[in-house]
């Protein structure tokens, strides 16, 4: 085993923020127990309700996490304290491996090799990257193809293939002539990184709504790292949300890009916004599913709408803005 910096180049650990969790983060720990190349170490950030203590949280957790043969380590978070890139800084502080899987507790492997895979463009070829470097810029991380689950609406389906295409590449600050935005996309959904070159970077930015993912990331690209997509690791994860929370969603969205102007300022979203209810359209029309053109332009003018409204939120009075977004905690002392 070879050491860097004090920490396990071969190691690799999973780390997930959970709260309230159901029968997908049991899913997830079967499907690590699974895993080709299996994680050395899983570590649980709980967040705790006001009303419910650590050991409430440990006793619901236990029957979970019961019978895995991968090490789980369960650290605990208060509800009020609960960050999404904070938290998950904390969590990087547990972890003792060279590349740490950031995960979310609804998104389960889709098979034995969703590990192996999204480590890969950390190790030897892939995509044309030799050893972790892709022309020259190194490979901070690599994020993987989310799939619909079985009960995924037709226009959510489109929208993860649109989003998470079969074709893995890698992604530099030379690609934002032609994929603008996309240039910075990452998901903490499922997401690896290599932890050195992560602390380098700072981390994660706290005290974000969310999109800590994309942030880092985009900084990342504009310093001359480059982003790798895994679409061989595959996850399944889909939400079929209704359209006052897919309007709040991107309140939020909107509210991230407008805190972090360093990241995302000349790079518009609403291009490859429209560009996905045009593919989505054709794609309806197409499946012979005209009928739900209708929902599909409601949706994506609530999203507009969200995301219109977000991005100017500080003109906007306080009570509006609470009520607009999806994350009230993040309003708390703002």
């Amino acid at each position: 085993m070879t050491e860097e910096n004090g920490e396990n180049t071969d190691r690799i650990n999973i780390l997930v923020p959970v709260y309230r969790p159901d029968e997908k983060l049991a899913g997830l720990i079967y499907m690590m127990n699974r895993q080709s190349l299996k994680p050395d170490k899983m570590v649980f950030m709980v967040t705790v309700d006001a009303d419910s203590t650590e050991e409430d949280q440990a006793r619901a957790l236990s029957g979970t996490v019961r019978g895995s043969d991968i090490p789980i380590e369960c650290r605990f978070v208060r509800k009020a304290e609960f960050d999404h890139g904070g938290t998950r800084n904390r969590g990087m502080e547990y972890c003792d491996g060279q590349i740490v899987i950031c995960m979310t507790q609804d998104a389960v492997p889709e098979d034995d090799h969703m590990v192996e895979e999204l480590t890969l463009p950390f190790r030897g070829e892939f995509c044309g990257a030799s050893g972790g470097v892709a022309e020259g810029r190194e490979i901070i991380v690599s994020y993987a193809r989310q799939m619909p689950a079985k009960d995924c609406r037709p226009v959510e389906r489109f929208t993860r293939n649109f989003n998470y295409p079969p074709v893995s590449r890698i992604k530099t600050e030379e690609d934002l002539k032609t994929l603008g935005i996309k240039t910075f996309f990452a998901s903490n959904v499922c997401a690896a990184y290599k932890k050195d070159l992560f602390l380098a970077r700072g981390g994660f930015p706290e005290q974000t709504i969310f999109n800590e993912d994309m942030i880092f990331a985009g900084r990342a690209v504009r310093a001359g790292y480059a982003v790798a997509y895994a679409a061989g690791a595959r996850v399944i994860h889909s939400h079929n949300l209704p359209f006052r929370e897919q309007f709040k969603r991107n309140f939020d969205l909107a509210v991230s890009q407008a805190d972090f102007p360093d990241v995302f300022e000349g790079v518009p979203s609403e291009g490859e916004g429209i560009r996905l209810v045009k593919s989505t359209m054709r794609y309806l029309a197409s499946q012979g599913k005209i009928h739900l053109i209708p929902g599909l332009i409601w949706g994506s003018a609530c999203k507009y709408a969200g995301y219109f409204l977000g991005k100017r939120y500080r003109k906007l009075p306080k009570k509006l803005v609470r009520a607009f977004s999806l994350n009230k905690y993040y309003w708390r002392n703002r």
